[in-house]
Parts: C-alpha cells; sequence; structure tokens
C-alpha cells in the first residue's frame, strides 16, 4: 500500500475537520432562526404594549376600562394580544419540539459518525500495522536481496578464478601431452636405435661364430691331412703347408667384417679357441 502524499493527507485532514464543524450546523441553523423569531416577537410584544398604553391614555377610546369586569371584556386589545401570544406560544413550542427532534437526530447521526469514525480509526491502525509489517518484510527481504548478490558476486569471483585456473591447468595439460608426444617418439626413436644395435651385434656375433666353425673345421681339416701324410717328405724347403696354403707356423691374420683382426698360428699345439 502506498504512503498518501502530503496533499492528500491535508485534504484528508481538512475534510474531517469540515464534517466536524458541518455536524451541527442544521442544529445552529435552527437556532439562529429561533433567536430571530424570538426578536420578532419581542418587538411584536413591546409595539402591542405600546399600543396598549396609548389605549389607555385616551379616554375618548371606545375601549373604557370599567372595574370588576375582566380583562377581556374591557380590553379587547389586550386579549387579542393575549390570543396572539398564546397561539406563538403554541407555535414556538411546537418549533421547541421540531428542535430538539432535530437535535436528537443530529445527536444520533452524531453517535453514528463517532462509531464509525471509531471503526474507521480501527481500519486505520489495522492498515498502519500492516503497512509497518510490509515494511519490515520489504527491508527483510531487501536485507536477504543484498546477501543473495553478494554471495552471487562471490561465486562469480570464485568461477573466475576457477575458469582461469582450468585455463592454465589445460594449457599445462597440452604443454604435458606435447612433451609427453615428443619423449613417446624420442623413446620410439631410441628403441629402434637399440634394436638395430643389437642386431647388429648379433649379426657380428653370427659372421665371428661362422668364422670360427670356419677357422675350426679348416684347423680339422690340416690336422686330417697331417695325420693321413706321416712319413712323406713335403716338397720344397719340408715346410709344411695347410689346406689354405698357409705354412706351418705362420701366423694367420684375418680381418673380419666389422674391422677386428683375428691372428692365429697353424700350430699343431694351438687350440680353435687359440
Amino acid at each position: 500500500m502506498a504512503e498518501p502524499s502530503w496533499q492528500e493527507l491535508l485534504r484528508l485532514r481538512l475534510s474531517e475537520r469540515n464534517a466536524k464543524q458541518n455536524a451541527f450546523a442544521s442544529i445552529i441553523e435552527q437556532y439562529r432562526r429561533l433567536a430571530q423569531q424570538t426578536k420578532l416577537l419581542k418587538e411584536r410584544n413591546a409595539s402591542l404594549l405600546k399600543a396598549v398604553g396609548s389605549v389607555r391614555a385616551n379616554p375618548s377610546s371606545s375601549t373604557v376600562h370599567v372595574p370588576g369586569t375582566a380583562p377581556s371584556e374591557d380590553n379587547p386589545v389586550r386579549a387579542a394580544y393575549m390570543a396572539s401570544l398564546e397561539s406563538q406560544i403554541s407555535s414556538l413550542r411546537d418549533e421547541l419540539a421540531t428542535v430538539y427532534k432535530t437535535q436528537g437526530q443530529n445527536a444520533q447521526r452524531l453517535l453514528a459518525m463517532n462509531e464509525t469514525l471509531r471503526e474507521k480509526e480501527e481500519a486505520s491502525r489495522i492498515e498502519t500495522e500492516n503497512l509497518r509489517k510490509a515494511r519490515e518484510e520489504v527491508a527483510h527481504l531487501r536485507r536477504k536481496v543484498d546477501q543473495h548478490a553478494e554471495l552471487m558476486a562471490e561465486k562469480d569471483r570464485t568461477a573466475q578464478i576457477l575458469h582461469d585456473e582450468i585455463n592454465t591447468l589445460q594449457l599445462e595439460l597440452g604443454q604435458i601431452d606435447e612433451r609427453n608426444q615428443t619423449l613417446t617418439r624420442d623413446n620410439a626413436k631410441l628403441l629402434q636405435r637399440w634394436l638395430d644395435d643389437k642386431q647388429a651385434q648379433a649379426n657380428k656375433m653370427n659372421e665371428a661364430n661362422d668364422f670360427y666353425e670356419d677357422m675350426r673345421s679348416r684347423h680339422q681339416a690340416v690336422l686330417n691331412w697331417r695325420d693321413g701324410g706321416d712319413g712323406k717328405p713335403a716338397s720344397g724347403n719340408g715346410t709344411s703347408l695347410s689346406g689354405n696354403g698357409v705354412k706351418e707356423g705362420e701366423t694367420v691374420e684375418e680381418t673380419l667384417t666389422d674391422g677386428t683382426k683375428l691372428q692365429g698360428e697353424t700350430s699343431l699345439d694351438q687350440t680353435p679357441n687359440g
């Protein structure tokens, strides 16, 4: 409920004042009319009394006062005056009764208006209390709204911080993924190189074994040949040759594929392992 402006409040108070002042306007008007009528009657009575006095002072008047007679018989003016006064008194009594009746009605109206005023004041008090409660509730809701606004602002700040941290972590994760991919490629290259190196070493070992087997077979052939030709002089200067055309006691030098030189003598005392 909106609070009335000061112009509306002033208008309402002036209307209440006018209603209170006009509550007795009819009674005041009746008393004013009664006062005016009373004044007119007093003036009329004064004029009649003056006329009676002038009649009494004039002996040639047709109305002669006779002692012992009734006032109405010896003074018709006074009798008329008394009748007029009685009629005026009766009318005044009727008017007074009307005034009392109007006053009673006004009193009832005043009581009804007082009751209405009391009800209006009670309704106004209730509305004022409701307005006070509504204002307190509005203030409480405003405080809650301010608290919610502060909470939402704090959540927004926290969300912004978390968003920044997430972006930073995503960048770091991207760098780590890229580093892992680089390391994976490097590891694959190193593993391939290691495998190639081991394959080369295995190939060299196989070649060395083949060469050893070949030399062993040759040595065995030489031994077999020597055992088979025992007691037969060798041609030339008495130096025996191996199956390879190598003289006995001559150093045999062989170069492997990797540049390693193997030396051996065809001496009968040398084993295949040197």
